[in-house]
């Protein structure tokens, strides 16, 4: 079977792989010069940094396999830790090692920063949850869904958890979407909620890899090559008067409603209705400078862009580089990059004890990734993966149970293998 693939981000590699592995014969169309899509490599001052900071965690099961297929080891490309939400001052959530249940309940209970009433709120609310399957209404923003929780706790803990699993503030998120994902990462079973952060460039990790693994298969590979054009051929379809059997969209949403409209104009109008939340990467150099943990969570505020800072040092990568990552940024990205980076710097000294800068930080580059996932709101459409006959959508925005993750990208572009009737046999395609 003749397939092409469009895109060649995480969700069309994935998909490019798994059909390969099948038996088909692959093309890919990637329209930038690399593959990676919206978690890639990029060239600053002569580093090789990410075009925004990402992590994963032990649940990323997919993810990790198809590094595996690749050949990229996660145990030497990643940094497994069991999940810290450490604040500078001390305080935060950090879980020990164990069964899931118990290091959450563990892990509450040593939390600082909190009163046993705080402690007892979240206890309990999150009983309650489970004794729900960790559903609620589907109207419900996250906000309502945790009314009663105590502010430290919505403040430290639910408020950094959902803007970073979701990209969207908890007044605006779906609230079902986050029990599914705290459903999944922090009571999935042993190391589920680990973090695993990148000790090499996003690039490492999967995009070079798998370019290598592609090359080495015999498939195609047509870099800085965009589809102008598809249309139905038959029991088949044409890409630019190139005849497949097969195609799977594995583009951004708005290009693949670009190819469809003719086509199937319902998919397309679902796809074009989809909104987006950007996110801010300030990278900050300090010579001689450690920050407390390779991850550090941080207070978010009217002048504190902010959630998250991450130690390149202390990860095993460029000392003295420092990524500060500003998710939900629409407000910032309006303010300009400019005004971010100089924010992110004043943050970067005012929120961690004297001492930590040896020297005055300063600004190496902001990066914004302005289309970075879609606004995860109470009843969002998302389209389906099935366009047509033969023809099959991948990527983190098609429907699905999880936001807009590597995760999510990885598992659509599997599924989208699968639906494509490479094979039957994916049955970890979900």
């Amino acid at each position: 079977m003749k397939l092409a693939v469009v895109g060649g981000g995480w969700a069309g590699l994935a998909a490019a792989v798994r059909a390969t592995e099948a038996g088909c014969r692959v093309t890919l169309f990637e329209m930038a010069p690399q593959l990676g899509g919206r978690a890639r490599g990029v060239e600053v001052d002569g580093l090789t940094l990410d075009n925004g900071q990402h992590i994963l965690i032990g649940a990323y099961t997919r993810t990790l396999a198809l590094m595996r297929t690749v050949g990229a080891e996660p145990e030497r490309l990643l940094l497994r830790q069991p999940l810290s939400l450490g604040y500078p001052d001390g305080r935060g959530l950090r879980l020990p090692a164990g069964p899931a249940w118990l290091a959450f309940a563990r892990g509450v209970a040593g939390c600082r920063g909190w009163t046993l009433r705080d402690k007892a709120s979240l206890l309990r609310a999150v009983a309650g949850w489970a004794a729900a399957g960790f559903r609620c209404p589907p109207a419900w923003t996250v906000d309502r869904l945790c009314h009663g929780l105590a502010p430290a706790v919505r403040a430290l803990l639910i408020e950094p958890l959902c803007v970073a699993a979701l990209n969207t503030p908890a007044r605006d998120a779906s609230a079902a979407m986050l029990l599914r994902v705290l459903r999944d990462a922090l009571f999935g079973g042993r190391g589920a909620a680990d973090l695993l952060l990148p000790r090499r460039p996003l690039a490492d990790l999967l995009p070079l890899p798998a370019q290598r693994w592609l090359l080495a298969a015999g498939v195609g590979l047509r870099l800085s090559s965009r589809v102008m054009a598809l249309r139905r051929d038959g029991t088949g379809w044409q890409l630019d008067g190139e005849r497949f059997d097969r195609a799977i969209l594995a583009c951004p949403a708005a290009e693949a409603a670009r190819l469809t409209a003719p086509l199937a104009p319902a998919w397309a109008a679902r796809a074009q209705a989809l909104r987006y939340e950007p996110i801010v990467t300030v990278y900050l150099r300090g010579p001689g400078a450690r920050l407390p943990a390779p991850m550090t969570a941080l207070i978010e505020g009217p002048q504190a862009p902010a959630q998250f800072a991450f130690d390149h040092g202390a990860l095993g990568a460029t000392p003295g580089v420092f990524a500060f990552v500003v998710s939900g940024a629409q407000r910032w990205v309006d303010a300009g990059l400019g005004a971010t980076a100089q924010a992110v710097l004043h943050q970067a000294v005012v929120a961690f004890p004297a001492g930590t800068w040896p020297a005055a930080p300063s600004v190496l580059r902001a990066l914004a990734e302005k289309r970075a996932t879609f606004r995860c709101v109470p009843g969002l459409d998302r389209p389906p993966a099935e366009i047509g006959p033969g023809l099959t959508a991948a990527g983190d925005y098609v429907a699905g149970p999880y936001p807009a993750t590597l995760e999510g990208a990885v598992r659509a572009g599997e599924r989208a293998a699968a639906l494509s009737a490479c094979s039957g046999s994916f049955r970890d395609a979900k």
